[in-house]
């Protein structure tokens, strides 16, 4: 098509279906484009087949006609070449000698149809629809596919009825029905992730995915691939091409926990994306839309650590368009029966809790919270005789808690809960409870009996120590427990001079 040539509008009918049209026949391309976005469709035409290879690399087509014979690249060079294509688009042939075996070959390449010129549009447009729908149908089942790679394993059954969590829920209400960004806080363990799924579960996109990516889980140099897919070839090890949980998402939800751990390079693309709703896979020349509501959450003071630098400001206000801070599990004692109650039904229905069980979780702090709780019922399940768990069954520092005061797990910004009581009073208003959400309470020191009332680092050295025995030292659980990072543990066994003895090393 000549450069001053143009085409009439497309006609409103239905969703526009993008065509690319490759054919070395001037007229007939020029005939079969005009008539083709007459009936509705975005017609992008390419004189050869080298064009049409550049245009698929730029581009993304739901349906392209191709000229079986054409100089420089034919058209079963360019189809053999979109095998290797994330979903690529569907394929017609056309031809003005049709063999038998020409047509054979083409169908075992994956080419919908094989038509002989010339052909009459009513046939070419209904032939476009149907390959239009048979790529939709392929695109779905490639979502499906990521989605269900990263369905969560084992739904929680939560009740959230404590007055607590009642302020949460109002945001939920609220904020659910709109597309904004939202922000969730709160320290490790506490369920955001649960708030996240009630979100999406009240938005009019609850039909659609709900994908969930955890950023700090994944290193950074695979993170970017994970997110926005990659082509064959970008990497070491990209042996096909493949969509990210961006494209998974489409129509839907994603939820990225820990947003704060994002390498600066990936905040740059993730506010990108938030802006436009378009992005490149990961070694690619083909821009990709997507329709997807984000909600992002972090156990950091995001608004803090945009102030020095650390987070970028912009993506910060972006993402934060809706905040809601998740209270502790200290905060919310009424949940602790039904939370320990679920836990245990996915265990084994027949599994109880003794008499004095109950009372003992629930005059513990958690601060590990909800995650810690589920660890603790699972090990007790473990220990349990009889199908009853009985105060034996649980861990020491729970059936006898010491008599010093027990400091909050320094979990990044949220260790000593005064940002996020500052966050908590803003959302919310007072507190429900006599103390700040963020914190535990403590109480006041001992003094019969030479009880410990050392430094905050001594109590703090002495809380850890006690983890990492009642877990035998491994520092996963013992980290899980104490709501901070293995880095973090490991980090502070150096710096308190720990060793398996639970004496100062050398």
């Amino acid at each position: 098509m000549s450069p001053d040539e143009t085409l009439p509008d497309p006609l409103p009918d239905g969703p526009t279906i993008r065509v690319l049209l490759a054919d070395d026949e001037e007229p007939l391309r020029r005939i079969l484009s005009r008539e083709l976005v007459r009936k509705g469709h975005h017609v992008t035409p390419a004189e050869d087949g080298r064009r049409a290879m550049a245009l698929l690399a730029e581009e993304e087509f739901d349906v392209a006609i191709l000229d079986v014979r054409m100089p420089g690249m034919d058209g079963m060079s360019v189809l053999r070449s979109l095998g290797e294509e994330v979903c690529p688009p569907q394929v017609i042939l056309l031809t003005g000698n049709a063999t038998v075996e020409a047509a054979v070959e083409a169908m075992k390449l994956g080419a919908y149809d094989f038509v002989t010129k010339p052909c009459r549009i009513d046939q070419l447009d209904a032939l476009i629809r149907g390959a239009a729908r048979k790529r939709e149908l392929a695109r779905e089942n490639d979502r499906l596919k990521r989605r269900e790679e990263h369905r969560d394993p084992s739904p929680l059954a939560h009740g959230w009825n404590s007055r607590a969590m009642v302020p949460v829920l109002r945001l939920i209400d609220r904020l659910a029905p709109s597309d904004l960004p939202v922000l969730i806080l709160g320290p490790s363990g506490v369920g955001k992730e649960l708030v996240a799924r009630e979100i999406h579960r009240r938005s009019r996109r609850t039909h659609g995915p709900f994908v969930d990516l955890n950023c700090a889980a994944i290193p950074d140099t695979l993170l970017e691939s994970e997110l926005f897919g990659h082509e064959k070839g970008s990497f070491t090890g990209a042996a096909t091409s493949r969509a990210g949980l961006m494209e998974a998402a489409d129509g839907g939800t994603l939820f990225m926990d820990e947003v704060g751990e994002l390498t600066p390079g990936l905040q740059v693309k993730l506010l990108r994306v938030l802006e436009t709703m378009s992005f490149f896979r990961v070694g690619g020349r083909k821009k990709v839309q997507v329709d997807v509501r984000l909600v992002a959450a972090t156990n950091r003071d995001l608004s803090t650590e945009a102030q020095t630098g650390r987070f970028r400001p912009d993506l910060y206000y972006r993402i934060n368009a809706g905040t809601i801070p998740v209270p502790p599990l200290s905060e919310r004692v009424e949940e602790i029966q039904p939370l320990a109650a679920a836990f245990l039904r996915a265990i084994d229905p027949r599994l109880a809790l003794g008499p004095t069980v109950l009372d003992a979780l629930s005059v513990y702090p958690w601060p590990g919270n909800v995650r810690e709780l589920r660890n603790v019922i699972e090990r007790a399940a473990l220990l349990a005789r009889d199908g009853i768990i009985r105060l034996e069954d649980l861990p020491r520092e729970i059936v006898a808690p010491p008599v010093r005061p027990l400091v909050a797990p320094r979990d990044a910004a949220w260790g000593t809960g005064a940002q996020y009581g500052t966050a908590y009073a803003a959302a919310f208003g007072p507190p429900p409870f006599g103390s700040m959400p963020g914190t535990s309470p403590v109480p006041p020191p001992m003094h019969d009996g030479g009880a410990h009332t050392g430094s905050l680092v001594d109590i703090e050295r002495q809380r850890i120590l006690e983890v990492l025995e009642s877990t035998r030292w491994h520092r996963g659980r013992a980290a899980d427990i104490l709501g901070i990072s293995v880095r973090t543990l490991y980090r502070k066994i150096k710096a308190f001079g720990l060793d398996r003895e639970g004496v100062p090393a050398g």
